[in-house]
């Protein structure tokens, strides 16, 4: 029995220590004795027990050289001498942040809907005050601060609807495809969602364009699933091109299973505005290779050079015929937080999805569902967005004017953005045809490329952080958008106020040269 009990004895230790091993290497929290004598456990997460795939993900206009020019800025509060007296952050397009102006009618309506005994005031126009009624009126218990549907509240996505069919010259809309969504990002990731599927060779493929806005490899990186790059035709304006298209569908199906293809048009960060000859080029390539197709169009009024124009890529489809429009399976995205509106913070936007199977598209309305709805205010200016003052109504002349004013603006710092950064040697400038950002190629000296690199830094990385530690501008390297081996970049968004432009692109110019002298 004393053998026994030996033995027993010892088998249960020898469980026990293979146990706390298991353990260990489970990640599970081990208790440890601390020195006055007090037991605490190891954190049950830690960077090796978290989500794997969130460490992958990136997301470089928040990134490092953000964070570092928050630093700056507290610096400077406290006293700190530096070469400037204020950051310029022209990393993000955030439009009211840089300046400019909200659109009245909308601040006013908004204001109605937040505090509705505004409604018995003189100070407001009646077509506010109508339209406040009627979201009010679709809202639970009158309030904005209710749920909505998951979907949206009806009646604004029958007025996206409307809108959509006077933008595509009648092609018809079903309110049942749109969906409202928190910005453009949440039926993004929400599309990305439904795709994403399989495993190893089967493992899905995402097209996304090369320089692409990081939305899209953070998105893909969290889902694990396989980022496919094609590249934009920077020679040509950053256009898209199918020989281009076709080398990356055949490179990745050797090691993946590409399902969508997405576009960003207007382009972020390059600044083009694709023609229609590219569009139906893409959807035939969409058609041919049965590839599930996403529209990112939240750019479609900042459209200033001459000669381009915004062509949405439904319109295009359904002019294409039905081999394509009955076919081809379509999502395209739209925002409150871009073109003249700029307002960021409300979170508005919608998705609308065509030839989607209807076993999915049932899904798709489960996986809505789970975050309850997108922020009521923001359906509330997205349905101002789509259904503005019109003519004859009294906000209809100052709306126009300051749409108009807004455009007009950004399309001179658009060209005066080009002109100024084209006169740098060793900076080239494509025309910003569109959206609200340019991304010049910038020449490095090889001193500097190897510097960086002795770092463990991209060369335009470096670059950007010498920018932001001796002048205070902030902007985002290329690196953090993709581009082809052996060229530099950097986004900077046209957004600043002309006079702080003009201020930021002499820096830019005066830097450039001091680094390419300092490195040579």
């Amino acid at each position: 029995r004393v053998y026994g009990g030996v033995m027993l004895q010892c088998v249960w230790c020898a469980e026990e220590s293979l146990s706390g091993v298991s353990e260990r290497r489970r990640g599970l929290a081990q208790e440890k004795m601390t020195e006055n004598g007090v037991f605490s456990r190891d954190k049950v997460l830690t960077i090796d027990t978290m989500n794997p795939t969130v460490k992958n993900v990136e997301y470089a206009v928040r990134g490092p050289i953000v964070q570092r020019a928050i630093q700056i800025e507290k610096e400077l509060r406290e006293g700190v001498k530096k070469p400037f007296t204020e950051v310029i952050k022209a990393n993000i397009g955030d439009a009211h942040a840089m300046g400019q102006q909200p659109i009245t009618f909308f601040r006013q309506v908004l204001a109605l809907c937040s505090y509705p005994e505004l409604l018995n005031e003189n100070m407001f126009p009646e077509d506010a005050k109508n339209r406040a009624r009627r979201i009010l009126q679709a809202c639970g218990g009158g309030s904005v601060g209710a749920y909505s549907a998951s979907q949206g509240i009806d009646c604004v996505r029958q007025d996206v609807a409307r809108y959509i069919e006077r933008r595509d010259g009648g092609v018809p809309c079903d309110p049942d495809n749109v969906y409202l969504t928190t910005g453009a990002s949440d039926g993004i990731v929400t599309m990305l969602k439904l795709l994403v599927c399989g495993e190893g060779a089967s493992r899905t493929g995402v097209m996304i364009s090369i320089p692409q806005y990081p939305l899209y490899s953070a998105a893909l990186a969290e889902l694990g699933a396989v980022q496919v790059n094609y590249y934009l035709n920077e020679e040509k304006c950053w256009s898209m091109d199918l020989s281009e298209l076709e080398r990356s569908l055949a490179e990745a199906r050797k090691h993946c299973n590409p399902k969508a293809l997405c576009i960003i048009n207007p382009g972020n960060p390059t600044g083009q505005v694709q023609s229609r000859q590219c569009i139906e080029d893409v959807i035939r390539f969409a058609a041919k290779e049965r590839l599930f197709l996403m529209a990112d169009e939240v750019y479609q009024d900042n459209v200033y050079a001459e000669g381009c124009q915004f062509h949405s890529f439904k319109k295009v489809l359904f002019e294409l015929g039905p081999e394509y429009s009955d076919n081809v399976e379509l999502a395209s995205f739209h925002s409150t937080s871009k073109c003249y509106m700029g307002e960021c913070g409300f979170r508005g936007g919608y998705m609308e999805v065509i030839n989607m199977d209807p076993e999915v598209q049932a899904q798709l309305s489960k996986l809505v569902s789970v975050r309850l709805c997108p922020p009521v205010p923001g359906q509330a200016l997205m349905d101002l967005v789509v259904n503005s003052p019109q003519p004859g109504e009294p906000s209809h002349t100052t709306f126009m004017k300051e749409r108009t004013a807004t455009l007009s603006l950004l399309a001179e710092k658009a060209k005066l953005t080009e002109q100024i950064l084209n006169t740098v040697p060793g900076i080239t400038c494509n025309p910003v045809q569109g959206a609200m950002y340019s991304f010049p190629n910038i020449s490095l000296p090889e001193k500097s490329i190897k510097e960086a690199k002795a770092l463990g830094q991209a060369p335009d990385m470096f670059y950007c952080m010498k920018l932001l530690e001796e002048t205070g501008i902030c902007l985002v390297p290329g690196s953090g958008f993709g581009q082809k081996d052996g060229t530099y970049h950097f986004r900077m968004t046209i957004l600043p106020p002309t006079d702080k432009l003009k201020i930021l692109l002499a820096k830019v110019k005066e830097f450039h040269q001091k680094f390419t002298q300092q490195y040579s």
